[in-house]
């Protein structure tokens, strides 16, 4: 016999009970089972019982059935592959990529929808971003601002030796003994 308490589920049989905590969903899943084949209680009614709908009880009843105890497991939910980026679409993505570099992401996406695949502008970022294909740009606030500034050492997008570079190449005086 199953005895359900506000805070916990109480498995009890003739010679003892055993205390179940209310968040172990297995077990839980399995008493409503029980007691919905085995007891007589009937399939609405236990479902009702453990706050569980009728047809989540079929669901798991099935599962049981199947596949055992690991039916009764909570899987993970969604999608279980990337169906909009198939290696089809992959290979177009870094093939477009590499035909026009300077393309946005949003540009390449709009050629891949216009070619009839379902894809998104990030998806496309994504498919960049895990092949490190993203453009090398480089930083325009630093350059701007020795621009801006007026520094002498400003040669446009090529930056200016150092002082150090122009040591480290300059003779050495010859040492005595020599």
């Amino acid at each position: 016999m199953l005895q359900i308490l506000p805070d916990s589920l109480l498995l009890q049989g003739p010679g003892g009970s055993l205390p179940v905590p209310p968040d172990d969903l297995l077990l839980r899943k399995l008493a409503m089972l029980y007691e919905g084949e085995c007891e007589g209680l009937g399939p609405l009614a236990a479902a009702a019982k453990f706050g569980f709908s009728k047809q989540r009880y079929f669901q798991l009843r099935q599962s049981l059935q199947k596949l055992g105890s690991a039916g009764l497991l909570n899987r993970k939910r969604g999608p279980k592959t990337h169906y909009r980026r198939t290696n089809q679409v992959l290979q177009q993505v870094v093939r477009h990529r590499f035909l026009d570099p300077d393309a946005s992401a949003a540009v390449l996406a709009q050629k891949l929808r216009q070619s009839g695949h379902p894809i998104s502008t990030r998806s496309v970022e994504r498919v960049i971003a895990h092949f490190g294909l993203q453009k090398k740009t480089p930083r325009l606030s630093s350059l701007l601002r020795a621009a801006s500034a007026g520094d002498p050492s400003y040669q446009g997008d090529r930056p200016a030796r150092t002082s150090r570079l122009r040591q480290s190449r300059a003779r050495r005086p010859p040492t005595p003994g020599q």
